[in-house]
């Protein structure tokens, strides 16, 4: 290959999608108990996860630190490999700073390799679906600063769409405040949120009930959609099997033969969106 990829357990990739990428470790806590999660989403226990949410469980994620980069990446460099990381949004958490930093200091210390931080703007599929295509690029043989290019410019043309089921997981990280959770939880509102062209989360409409949020994420991908052999459409749930099958259903309709993942939503982020997070990522004109 012509470069090495990396991304961490926050891709949310599915075994077959893994191909050439390496997958850095998550830690969180929950109720206090640290916990690592390698990114082994098939086997993921997701269920159990969600419900312990559900029942009042709580859960407190860190950044990937600097230490974790360069250690890892060090040994790489020096038997010659070049390495792209595609990190998750800056938006939401420290970690794209932290490869940052790690990655300057390692191009000092191994002059002639090249370390490049891809800052996806997006989380779960939203940076998964970049560290594909990254290992793409590498096993057709792309010079890796070409490959950098190539995916920074990919970046806002992934997109990320999701509604939540109680807002009050968002509520605890500060992205909506108590008494916006507390209406909406009266009222059956239902957001519509995605990432932003700064990787922030942020509204894009409220609708009243879950089949309506449903069918509002399938009008964006109806809007917004590339079509295409490189189109992936890739669905992600906290656990709501049954939901992500209906919009899989829905984006059928709009494109029969698109292929679909789905899989549960990794543990990292869904800490913050709740169970009954359902997202639809693909890859569209803009965000």
């Amino acid at each position: 290959m012509a470069f090495l990829v990396f991304a961490d357990g926050s891709a949310n990739l599915p075994k077959s999608m893994l191909e050439g990428i390496e997958l850095l470790p998550c830690e969180y806590l929950m109720d206090g108990v640290p916990q690592v999660y390698q990114g082994d989403v098939d086997s993921f226990d997701a269920h159990t996860y969600y419900e312990g949410l559900r029942n009042g469980k709580r859960v407190s994620t860190s950044l990937l630190n600097t230490q974790l980069f360069l250690t890892r990446f060090s040994p790489l460099l020096e038997q010659g490999h070049d390495i792209i990381y595609i990190a998750m949004s800056s938006g939401i958490s420290g970690t794209y700073a932290a490869a940052r930093i790690a990655s300057m200091e390692l191009m000092d210390l191994y002059p002639g390799r090249f370390v490049h931080v891809v800052d996806s703007h997006g989380c779960g599929f939203g940076n998964g679906l970049l560290a594909v295509r990254a290992a793409e690029l590498s096993r057709a043989g792309v010079d890796v600063r070409e490959a950098a290019a190539i995916l920074d410019a990919e970046v806002p043309h992934i997109c990320q769409y999701f509604t939540v089921d109680d807002l009050n997981f968002l509520k605890r990280t500060g992205r909506v405040s108590g008494m916006t959770a507390k209406i909406a939880t009266v009222l059956n509102i239902k957001p519509i949120l995605y990432g932003d062209s700064s990787g922030h989360i942020v509204s894009c409409a409220k609708v009243r009930g879950r089949k309506a949020a449903i069918e509002t994420v399938v009008k964006k991908y109806e809007e917004k959609r590339i079509d295409g052999p490189e189109q992936r459409v890739c669905i992600s749930h906290g656990d709501c099997y049954a939901d992500a099958e209906k919009l899989a259903e829905l984006v059928r309709r709009v494109t029969p033969d698109v292929p679909i993942t789905i899989c549960q939503h990794e543990p990292f982020s869904g800490a913050h969106v709740g169970p009954g997070m359902l997202a639809l990522f693909f890859r569209g004109t803009e965000r």
